[in-house]
């Protein structure tokens, strides 16, 4: 089963937390389904959705009508506890995004600690890859754990952006210069490159511009311009940014 590679850089969306908006008052809606139909009018390459352990936003029900009704790259989230991962195996999801989790934490805080792995997250890449499901590894922006990552021999791994997000003036470059280094070393393990958090309308070009960078996952940003101008139309602006900035 090849990768398939495209010439631009390929935008996901994750439609997470429209069903936090929905879990508020743990109603009917917004729908993260109509989310993610939406989403694919303004251009998405891919629809991410991630069912944490505490069901916090995505349900168990919605990753059954996502699965039916997506008709891009399917990028399902997932920590490696054993009820996600058969709930993954059963899906078959196009990719799984293997992630940490911590039922204390707002959002994702880090990246997987893979050259620590005790066999739990290499078991769970073996069980995805034996049924056909690309899988991905979100991991900070640090040779070891992309070395690591490689040696699982994974599809791609997601480089944890949040710290470059967050950073001030002269941080700024230095956590570009670290995602750039582990992104090569990606490269050269023969993995795609992925990365993921924190990117909004204002950060987005300098990381899309990484060479080599493939694809980009995108939530919260483009779900808060969405309140504003709708789904189509926030998916559709972040569309245009990387095309014009990485053509």
């Amino acid at each position: 089963m090849a990768i398939q590679y495209s010439t631009m850089i390929e935008l996901g969306v994750n439609i997470d937390h429209v069903a936090t908006l929905r879990q508020a008052r743990r109603t009917y809606e917004p729908d993260p389904i109509i989310a993610a139909a939406m989403a694919e009018q303004g251009g998405a390459d891919g629809i991410t959705f991630h069912l944490r352990e505490d069901r916090r936003h995505i349900q168990d029900l919605d990753v059954q009508r996502l699965m039916q009704s997506v008709t891009v790259r399917t990028n399902f989230e997932i920590a490696c506890a054993e009820d996600v991962v058969q709930i993954a195996l059963e899906v078959k999801p196009d990719w799984a995004l293997l992630v940490p989790e911590s039922r204390e934490e707002v959002t994702t805080e880090g990246g997987l600690d893979v050259a620590a792995d005790n066999g739990r997250i290499a078991d769970a890449v073996a069980r995805l890859k034996e049924r056909g499901i690309y899988t991905s590894l979100f991991v900070d922006p640090d040779i070891h754990q992309v070395q690591a990552a490689a040696a699982m021999q994974v599809d791609a791994v997601e480089l944890h952006t949040g710290p470059y997000a967050i950073a001030k003036r002269e941080q700024i470059a230095m956590e570009l210069d670290r995602l750039k280094t582990s992104g090569q070393a990606a490269i050269e393990a023969g993995m795609r490159l992925h990365a993921g958090h924190g990117l909004n309308y204002h950060n987005v070009r300098p990381v899309a511009k990484i060479p080599g960078m493939i694809e980009l996952n995108i939530g919260h940003s483009i779900v808060s311009r969405a309140v504003m101008v709708g789904m189509t139309q926030a998916v559709a602006e972040m569309r245009r940014i990387l095309d014009v900035c990485c053509p």
